[in-house]
């Protein structure tokens, strides 16, 4: 018997996620896959309540973030639960020919099923995480995020936010000390979470080596950094490195990275959020690569 097929254990809700499970698949027949190459993204850990609702699956609220996720091909959708008015809003065209159940509910009932502190906004869907992407698959893309064990989930979808604005082509991020894919980071993502490839990597150093030697220029922001941003910008590939909410990067990435910048600010406060720090790094990068092109 498969793990889909076993019989459900625990509350009445896990039986029916188990069962939406099973009714998902067998209608998937002739459905869109994900590319070739790719992984599961690893089970989900416990979050916020109401978040993560069952191992492997994850529960997508807020209008932008649902209407993002029934249009992306590469996300499998198990069921949908909104109000009458978000279904209007979620402006998805014919509702009836989605291939997942839509449950016409109240926001109570959205309350009770994503959490009390979820601003759903009306629309609540159950879903299978994201397949990440390997290094390999970058194709001619010419600038890539990295960050090395950012973890809090609300900077993370904000940095996706930036990263999507500015055409990243992908954001790498480690096994380990990542946040999982969780309602809370697909909201601060707004959307931006369906729209950008994820590739996950357990050793960040080789990963960045082999960044280099595709022909990025890899450069990590450091508030202590020798160097501007702008001074270290060159060539026609660059890989921006973060680091972790207060400590950095780590040693061996500022080994590994070609060059250590930091954002020159005259203000007396000299370190920004990560959030904030990948927005405007990015928007010096973009700013290189464009002038290398005219």
């Amino acid at each position: 018997m498969s793990k889909n097929d076993a019989a459900p254990k625990g509350t009445p809700k896990d039986a029916h996620y188990a069962r939406l499970r099973r009714t998902h698949r067998d209608a998937k027949a002739g459905a869109a896959k994900q590319p070739a190459g790719g992984k599961p993204a690893r089970a989900l850990r416990p979050a916020a309540p109401g978040a993560p609702v069952a191992d492997g699956l994850v529960l997508l609220y807020g209008l932008h973030t649902v209407r993002a996720a029934i249009l992306n091909p590469n996300r499998t959708i198990l069921s949908l639960s909104v109000t009458q008015n978000a279904l209007a809003r979620l402006d998805i065209g014919n509702a009836a020919a989605l291939p997942f159940p839509i449950d016409l509910v109240s926001p109570r009932d959205l309350d009770a099923l994503a959490g009390s502190d979820a601003v759903h906004q009306g629309a609540v869907a159950l879903a299978e995480p994201l397949r990440t992407m390997p290094l390999a698959g970058l194709g001619e893309c010419r600038l890539l995020l990295v960050l090395d064990q950012v973890t809090d989930p609300h900077n993370v979808g904000a940095i996706l936010r930036s990263a999507v604005a500015f055409n990243v082509g992908a954001v790498i991020t480690t096994s380990r000390h990542s946040p999982a894919e969780t309602g809370v980071l697909a909201k601060a993502a707004s959307g931006a979470l369906e729209m950008i490839a994820h590739i996950e990597v357990r050793n960040l150093a080789s990963a960045l080596e082999e960044i280099a030697a595709l022909g990025f220029r890899t450069i990590g922001l450091d508030s202590e950094g020798p160097a501007v941003l702008e001074e270290t910008l060159a060539g026609e590939r660059i890989a921006l490195v973060l680091g972790a909410e207060g400590k950095g990067l780590r040693q061996k990435t500022r080994e590994t990275v070609a060059a250590l910048a930091r954002l020159d600010m005259p203000g007396a406060i000299k370190s920004l959020n990560v959030s904030n720090a990948a927005a405007i790094s990015l928007y010096a990068a973009h700013r290189h690569l464009s002038d290398t092109i005219r």
